[in-house]
């Protein structure tokens, strides 16, 4: 039996869940890196991650990592390809703006590109980047500016930073990005099944 306390706040939470705003992590290696990611998700109220393993073993992100996510991954929801370009066109038909975090001539400082509405955001793997055919789709190229000798960050760094910055624009421009009251009802039903 659910208490009202925690009923109360699991509504709270599905209150907050971002409706145009998704994550794709294609090819992470290490299961414990898409993990740290996930906590992030769940703490700026991103419900869908897309895992794409094209080239890597595939894992089950319910399954492993409680440790490194404080069970966040228990309160997302999963949607998994086999294929970079079927992911990615799924997105695109449904009007996300690909937007990939990549090292490329010309790759926009993150904090110089205002967001748009509908974002898929992507992230490739921890020591390849991504994928050639993640670029070629990506509608935007962008870059997180490093003074440094290093060129990036790690996995759920990066993640993190574009994360919140395109989460700090959404609240600054008054995005309606939340989910319409029938959706956020089955989401509600769904958190307390799980």
């Amino acid at each position: 039996m659910v208490t009202e306390k925690r009923l109360s706040k699991i509504e709270k939470v599905v209150s907050q869940r971002q409706k145009d705003l998704v994550l794709v992590l294609e090819d992470i290696h290490d299961p414990h890196n898409a993990e740290a990611v996930f906590r992030t998700c769940d703490g700026l109220g991103i419900q869908t991650v897309y895992l794409i393993f094209d080239q890597e073993k595939e894992f089950a992100p319910r399954r492993i990592g409680q440790s490194s996510s404080s069970s966040a991954h228990k309160w997302l929801d999963f949607i998994t390809y086999n294929s970079t370009e079927e992911c990615l066109n799924h997105l695109k038909k449904n009007d996300y703006r690909i937007i990939a975090t990549v090292l490329s001539e010309k790759a926009e400082n993150l904090f110089n590109y205002k967001f748009p509405e509908k974002v898929a955001l992507v992230l490739g793997n921890e020591h390849r980047g991504l994928s050639a055919k993640a670029i070629e789709m990506a509608d935007k190229h962008l870059i997180l500016p490093m003074s440094g000798m290093v060129q990036s960050l790690n996995l759920s760094v990066t993640g993190a930073i574009f994360l919140y910055e395109i989460v700090r624009q959404r609240k600054n421009r008054n995005f309606k990005s939340f989910m319409p009251p029938g959706e956020r009802k089955l989401l509600i039903e769904n958190f307390l099944q799980r």
